[in-house]
């Protein structure tokens, strides 16, 4: 089949790939002069299925109060009249229950796990390279009460099959060694050994040369304006460089994902959460994260990149501004230089904004929609690095009339009509 993917970051690329070698025609679209220019660019570097989690879960209301008022908050609310934020919020803090986190948690381990095993393949099979590291990830506690609250994690992580191990504050310190000044300023850790890090960029830019050498067509600084129908299918797109038809579309454009399909009657609830993250040369290997921390108090993540650090983290709802406000750089700051004083240089900051497209139980939209040959591959929020793969592999086989190694069915957004 002829199919057009729309979008070129981390989900459409590894979408062309599986595509492509599942023998289809594949055309990507994007309105970048390349690929992964938007929120795959520069983001916290972690492949992390244990720690896949909703941020609807119980508690969070009650927690979103006390970090509005913290110097370093995690959670930023701009003040807006926007129906789609405040319907989104809403439907976000609707899933703020513990049988709701439970079955979100355990469908987004499920994608993410299976993910991990897709790009330990791809990398197999490619020998791609990406700056990465297969280390784990260590979420480090501040508080007790913190450490304490790890139960219904932990919970998940055994029914998932999922290896942990729970550290003390000196454990922490063996497996992060960085961590060895600052230790007293943590009581415990969660260290799942399974997980990985690397460059999403980089993955992102180098697989999509390979699908170009596999067959897939990039057409670049192409903008999508909408959709047009035939029935109960999408018979061609009008672009700024013509209408183009195929057989198939897959619409993988992050947030504005919603905004294409609504020309459809298409009600997607995914929104534009904007996340930041520095990027810092390393000038003391000692000092620098050997893998990923997490400081569970701030939802950092520091992440070692070859020679460099990128920290990434907090969400702000702010509609599409990709504004770069200096406190948001000194929260970062604030995180690596707490826990990892000196590794990195930090007058070489580059500072960075990206638009994760977030749903409100968390879950992406994966499969397909009322019209025939419409597909969805979107709504990863903070984690499309981490499911990527396995989105794209799903996707394929979907498409491709195969039925997918794991359950779909609760992925698409059909779930959203129940």
């Amino acid at each position: 089949m002829n199919i057009i993917i729309l979008g070129a970051g981390v989900v459409g690329v590894t979408s062309a790939w599986y595509l492509a070698k599942a023998g289809h025609s594949v055309t990507v679209i994007d309105r970048q002069p390349a690929a992964a220019l938007e929120t795959s660019f520069a983001n916290a570097g972690e492949v992390s299925p244990g720690y896949s989690s909703p941020w609807a879960a119980p508690g969070i209301p009650v927690k979103a109060l006390k970090w509005l008022f913290m110097q370093h908050s995690p959670l930023i609310i701009q003040p807006t009249l926007d129906p789609a934020a405040l319907r989104w919020i809403s439907q976000m803090l609707r899933n703020c229950t513990a049988q709701r986190y439970a079955i979100n948690k355990s469908r987004m381990v499920r994608i993410a796990e299976y993910s991990r095993d897709c790009l330990m393949a791809l990398r197999e099979e490619t020998g791609i390279q990406y700056d990465q590291r297969t280390q784990g990830t260590l979420e480090v506690f501040r508080t007790q009460k913190q450490f304490d609250g790890i139960g219904k994690d932990v919970a998940v992580l055994k029914a998932g099959g999922v290896a942990y191990e729970i550290l003390d504050r000196e454990g922490c310190a063996s497996v992060e060694p960085g961590l060895s000044s600052s230790k007293d300023k943590i009581v415990g850790g969660l260290r799942l050994p399974g997980d990985e890090t690397g460059d999403c960029f980089m993955f992102t830019t180098e697989l999509a040369k390979l699908a170009e050498q596999a067959g897939v067509k990039f057409l670049y600084d192409t903008g999508i304006t909408r959709p047009i129908t035939e029935g109960n299918r999408l018979k061609a797109i009008v672009t700024t460089k013509g209408t183009m038809e195929a057989d198939v579309f897959v619409g993988a454009l992050g947030s504005y994902t919603p905004k294409f399909v609504e020309h459809l009657g298409i009600d997607l609830p995914v929104y534009p959460i904007k996340g930041y993250s520095i990027t810092v040369p390393i000038i003391d290997a000692a000092r620098a994260p050997v893998s990923t921390v997490m400081d569970e108090t701030h939802k950092i993540a520091m992440t070692r990149l070859g020679d460099r650090i990128r920290v990434g983290g907090m969400a702000e709802i702010a509609g599409f501004s990709k504004s770069l406000p200096a406190k948001r750089q000194a929260t970062l700051t604030h995180s690596i230089e707490d826990l990892f004083g000196g590794a990195g240089d930090q007058s070489q900051a580059k500072f960075w904004t990206g638009l994760r497209p977030m749903t409100p139980d968390g879950t992406p939209v994966i499969g397909a929609t009322r019209y025939q040959n419409l597909y969805l591959n979107t709504g990863h929020g903070t984690l499309g690095w981490t499911m990527a793969c396995g989105s794209a592999r799903v996707l394929s086989d979907i498409v491709s009339g195969n039925k997918p190694e794991i359950e779909t069915a609760d992925l698409a957004i059909s779930r959203y009509a129940a």
